[in-house]
């Protein structure tokens, strides 16, 4: 009796540890399964890489002109819009340079109407100087019928003398006559010549005026130009937002002396940050743009967006580094390279942390798509 009751312990337990076995092989049997089916469905579709940061396309603001900084209007980590005034610098100066710019146009617009005023006159002289060539054209035609007529007279009265039928002493007279009107003629004709010089030299007046003219009209220009420069240069000491996003690296204070391109702040559009995915390149062969991405973002766990491959770099990160790799030199290794993915942030709705430049996140591609579509 005693032997069976201690048979009886080690038979139970190895049932049980029989039925344990079969759950745990039954167990991971389904597991291994579910693992394949997975991997089957999905998992062979994903491409995913821990080589990826969140990117946007940040400026630092600098002014464009120099001066002292008479205000700061922002102060750091404050959200922005575009076109708000950040930064003020002294414009008393440019605003007298915007005086003197004005003056100077005024001046030269008072130059053009008086050199137009000039070419007015001109104009009219030029008029009377065609009124006097008339005229002096209308007594030039009168001389040489005089003359013409007196010419004809002297013959007349010389055949007459010769038969003898006039008086040599009227001849004479005829002959002064004659004499007069061909003086007159003379004078009719050098008359002309001195009205039509006259008139040349109005003419050639009346050119440089109007050369003159052109060049005041020009200087308009440039005078107008020097306003348009002084007014840019106005408003640019107000600097302002290029675009909305939120103040960073502010450097600048009152009274500090900026000149142009120096760094004051600078603006990051926070809500188009981006991701920038370094996959490798055995990880590219089915990937292209318009495929859904899911991100994790380390700072926040358990948390992922969603998003799209937007473009892929046309080189890898070796390609475009400061000191490329010259693999035709020394021995060869080869490396899988990294080639940068573009991935777009998809909005979604709802209360959700905001995903700030230089975070680190875990980015996963579902390739199915271009599979689907490629074989």
């Amino acid at each position: 009796m005693n032997q069976a009751i201690e048979v009886l312990p080690p038979t139970l337990m190895q049932r049980h540890r029989r039925a344990l076995v079969s759950a745990v092989s039954v167990a991971a049997l389904l597991g291994v399964v579910g693992a394949g089916a997975w991997w089957w469905n999905l998992g062979r579709y994903l491409e995913e890489t821990d080589d990826a940061y969140v990117r946007a396309d940040w400026v630092a603001v600098s002014p464009r002109v120099a001066g002292y900084v008479s205000e700061v209007l922002v102060d750091d980590n404050q959200a922005v819009k575009a076109g708000d005034v950040l930064v003020r610098i002294d414009a008393r100066d440019y605003t007298e340079r915007l005086h003197s710019a004005e003056a100077q146009l005024q001046q030269a617009h008072a130059a053009v109407t008086a050199q137009q005023a000039r070419l007015d006159t001109l104009d009219a002289q030029l008029s009377e100087q065609q009124q006097r060539i008339v005229q002096a054209r209308a007594a030039l035609d009168s001389g040489e019928a005089e003359a013409r007529r007196a010419h004809l007279d002297y013959q007349r009265y010389r055949n007459l003398v010769a038969q003898q039928v006039a008086s040599a002493q009227h001849l004479e007279t005829v002959s002064a006559s004659q004499a007069q009107a061909l003086a007159a003629l003379a004078q009719a004709r050098a008359q002309v010549a001195r009205q039509q010089a006259q008139a040349q030299v109005i003419q050639a007046r009346r050119q440089q005026a109007q050369a003159q003219l052109l060049e005041r009209q020009a200087h308009i220009g440039e005078a107008q130009a020097r306003l348009a420069l002084a007014r840019n240069a106005l408003a640019d000491t107000a600097i302002r937002a290029p675009f909305d996003g939120v103040v960073g690296q502010r450097k600048v204070r009152r009274q500090q002396y900026a000149t142009p391109g120096l760094p004051l702040l600078a603006v990051v559009p926070v809500t188009q940050a981006y991701v920038i995915a370094n996959f490798k390149e055995t990880q590219l062969q089915h990937m292209a743009p318009g495929q859904a991405v899911e991100i994790a973002v380390d700072s926040f766990s358990g948390q992922h967006w969603q998003g799209e491959v937007h473009s892929i770099a046309p080189g890898s990160g070796a390609v475009f580094a400061l000191l490329p790799p010259d693999n035709a030199t020394g021995n060869f290794t080869k490396i899988v390279q990294r080639f940068p993915v573009r991935i777009r942030l998809v909005q979604r709705g709802g209360a959700s942390p905001p995903i700030l430049p230089g975070m680190s996140v875990i980015a996963t591609v579902d390739t199915r798509g271009e599979r689907a579509h490629g074989g």
